[in-house]
C-alpha cells in the first residue's frame, strides 16, 4: 500500500470506519488491490479511485465494501464479501472502500450516509468545525492516531 493514509468518518453515526485507508489511484494499484496481503488490520483499508466495483480474486480474506459517489456519499454496501469473487458494479459509484469485515456493522454505516475522508490533521479541523459537539470517543481516537503518525 502507499504511504499516505486517510481517516474515514461517518458523519451521521459519528463513528470512524478506518483510521488508515490508503488510496489506490494508479491502474496497477487498483488491479492489485489487496492481493498478496495475508490480512487487513482493523485500522487499515484500501480506497480504490476511480472504481465502480472491485474483485477479491487472489485475496485471502473476506472484506466489507462501501461504494461511494463523487461527494463521498454511500451508494451501496456489501458486508463480508467473500474471496475469489467479482463484486457487482454500481453505476453511480466513483470509488470503493475495501475494509476489514465487520467495519460496516460496527460503524453503523448505511446507504445514504455522508463520509468524510481526509488526512488526520484535516479530520481534526473538520470535526472541530462541526456545529454539534464532538464526542469524547472521536476526540480520543483522533488524538491517538495523531500521536501514532
Amino acid at each position: 500500500m502507499q504511504s499516505q493514509a486517510y481517516c474515514v468518518y461517518n458523519q451521521r453515526s459519528e463513528s470512524f470506519l478506518c483510521l488508515g485507508v490508503f488510496p489506490a489511484i494508479t491502474r496497477f494499484a487498483r488491479l492489485k488491490g489487496l492481493i498478496g496481503r495475508l490480512r487487513l488490520r482493523l485500522d487499515q483499508g484500501l480506497w480504490t479511485i476511480p472504481s465502480k466495483g472491485v474483485h477479491t480474486i487472489g485475496v485471502l480474506f473476506p472484506i466489507d465494501l462501501v461504494y461511494l459517489d463523487g461527494e463521498q456519499k454511500v451508494v451501496d454496501i456489501i458486508e463480508h464479501f467473500p474471496v475469489f469473487r467479482i463484486a457487482p458494479l454500481r453505476k453511480q459509484a466513483v470509488s470503493v472502500l475495501q475494509l476489514p469485515i465487520h467495519t460496516i456493522y460496527s460503524s453503523n454505516t448505511q446507504i445514504g450516509d455522508q463520509l468524510l475522508i481526509c488526512e488526520v490533521e484535516e479530520m481534526d479541523k473538520q470535526l472541530n468545525q462541526e456545529s454539534k459537539a464532538q464526542t469524547p470517543v472521536a476526540q480520543s481516537i483522533i488524538q491517538t492516531y495523531a500521536e501514532m503518525s
